[in-house]
């Protein structure tokens, strides 16, 4: 079960596709966080992948960080490793951490059931909304809610998300037996 809204942030400190290891202490100065977990392999994160990326630049300005964690195991879903998000972070030019979580001990804290699932902080590192990033993974432009553009606008304002929380949608994270 994901962690409520209202919660602190869980603090991680996990090796990224930069070769350097990332913790909060990282975007102390960010006045949003968005956490997601994230995979190479799930078509709901390849068909979300380009709006994720566009949302990360388009707030960047503003002070919004998204953090993308690959918690999934890698035996059976070997394209998730290391090597391989180091290449399609790359490859789709990925303006956000990627950070490797190989122990999944981050996802078990944030409750994380999906790829993608999205916690985002406030300035307060309190988790003000929970779930996925639009309502429609299939087409951009069949979206009719941008829950993750409404969410962080309201919070850069030092209001409430209208939605605060939506139902994950996504492949479910792969957990080592």
């Amino acid at each position: 079960m994901a962690i409520p809204l209202g919660s602190k942030v869980i603090d991680f400190n996990l090796p990224g596709v930069d070769g350097k290891t990332h913790g909060l202490a990282d975007f102390q100065d960010k006045p949003v966080l968005a956490v997601t977990f994230w995979c190479n392999h799930c078509p709901y994160v390849q068909a979300w992948e380009q709006r994720v990326i566009e949302v990360q630049r388009d707030y960047a300005a503003k002070g919004v960080q998204v953090v993308a964690i690959n918690s999934n195991e890698t035996i059976n879903y070997p394209t998730d490793d290391f090597p391989h998000m180091v290449e399609r972070a790359r490859a789709k030019g990925y303006p956000f951490p990627y950070l490797r979580d190989e122990s999944q001990e981050i996802a078990r804290k944030y409750g994380a059931a999906r790829t993608p699932e999205f916690f985002v902080f406030d300035r307060d590192r309190v988790l003000r909304y929970h779930g996925a990033p639009d309502d429609n993974h299939e087409s951009p432009v069949r979206v009719t809610r941008r829950y993750l553009r409404e969410a962080l606008d309201a919070l850069l304002i030092g209001e409430e998300p209208p939605l605060p929380e939506t139902p994950p949608r996504g492949c479910s994270v792969k957990w080592a037996k």
